[in-house]
């Protein structure tokens, strides 16, 4: 007894599907002259936006980071001193520069703020880096055609700016961000930072570079020492305070002296007042030495503490370009248009195919 198989309806046979393929080929052979056409003209764009990109340069700089953080040395020291109540910093060297929280400085608004607002030599010529930046993308013409007002000067403190000027700088920076600014660490397991700045600006991407590279450095040490350095100020207040202090003793010993030099024996009470001065003089000696010796030690700890940046290569002229090649840009444009067209050519016979309801 047979069995006979039933295909569904919205099965599809092997034979069916040759003859669709065949059927799409035959039509797309038809329309050769069409996608010859598309594919020419499109390469042609390819070809005419090759030419009129402009070269995109980067300046690169690498560092090497040693944030003074290591175990042992100074913090016995330190657990020393604070058993005794006072605090020389030589503790963990955490904060918020922990881990990778400096890539993010290079980031900040903070950073890239004060870099744009920080003067370089351009042609022997002294400029603010966002001037260099708006000239040479002609933005004042834009500001002119939008509201009239491209006379906008950023001089002065930032910190006086209208919310015109704020507006501008935090646009810059989100631009800066997504399109020039790159920081990483090329090898998780080194301390090397690489800073790359991207721009069709020669000039500016170098100066760019080597000013956000200096000026995070700098906070970046002004800030993970900060703390060391007021327990140091404090303590040299305080030792030149007990100096005077102990100065002033020693003259009144003296002066104590000198106002009884020949004292009678038997009369004790007039060597009371140079013996009350001596015993200032012993108990101002000894603080003197204890806040001497814990100043020595915050110095100690704060040269500890302080990183050592080192910087490995910085951005040389000529600068590394990138510029995309003719041939590239007409094969892929030829490319883009022919699937392109080829799409358009298929969807157009399949809504003819479609019977209309």
């Amino acid at each position: 007894m047979t069995q006979t198989i039933k295909h569904s309806p919205d099965e599809i046979s092997i034979t069916d599907f040759v003859k669709k393929i065949r059927s799409v080929s035959s039509y797309l052979k038809s329309k050769w002259l069409i996608i010859l056409i598309t594919s020419i003209a499109g390469g042609g764009l390819g070809l005419a936006y090759a030419i009129l990109k402009k070269t995109v340069y980067t300046a690169s700089s690498t560092f090497v980071l040693d944030d003074g953080n290591k175990s042992g040395g100074l913090n016995q020291y330190a657990s020393l001193a604070s058993m005794a109540g006072i605090d020389i910093g030589g503790g963990s060297a955490g904060g918020i520069f922990q881990n990778d929280n400096i890539l993010e400085l290079y980031r900040s608004r903070l950073m890239i703020e004060k870099t744009l607002l920080s003067e370089a030599t351009f042609n022997g010529k002294k400029q603010q880096l966002i001037e260099r930046y708006i000239d040479f993308n002609h933005l004042r013409d834009v500001w002119k055609q939008e509201d009239n007002n491209g006379d906008i000067s950023f001089t002065g403190s930032s910190d006086n700016f209208s919310r015109k000027q704020d507006s501008i700088i935090s646009k810059l920076v989100e631009v800066l961000n997504k399109q020039s600014l790159t920081v990483s660490k090329p090898d998780k397991k080194l301390s090397i930072i690489r800073v790359d700045v991207t721009n069709k600006d020669e000039l500016f991407a170098k100066e760019f570079n080597l000013k956000l590279v200096a000026n995070v450095n700098d906070f970046y040490k002004t800030t993970r020492t900060k703390k060391s350095n007021q327990n140091i100020q404090t303590l040299q207040f305080q030792a030149d305070s007990v100096k005077r202090v102990l100065n002033n003793s020693i003259n009144g010993v003296a002066s104590a002296i000198d106002a009884s030099p020949n004292a009678n024996p038997s009369l004790q009470i007039l060597r009371a007042p140079s013996q009350r001065k001596q015993i200032d003089v012993q108990a101002s000696t000894a603080i003197y030495g204890e806040i001497v010796k814990n100043l020595e030690l915050s110095k100690m700890s704060l040269r500890q503490e302080t990183p050592l940046i080192q910087l490995i290569d910085s951005p040389i002229l000529p600068l590394e370009k990138t510029k995309l090649n003719k041939l590239v840009g007409f094969f892929v444009g030829m490319l883009l248009a022919s699937l392109s067209i080829v799409l358009i050519l298929l969807l157009f016979r399949q809504s003819k195919l479609v019977p209309k309801a």
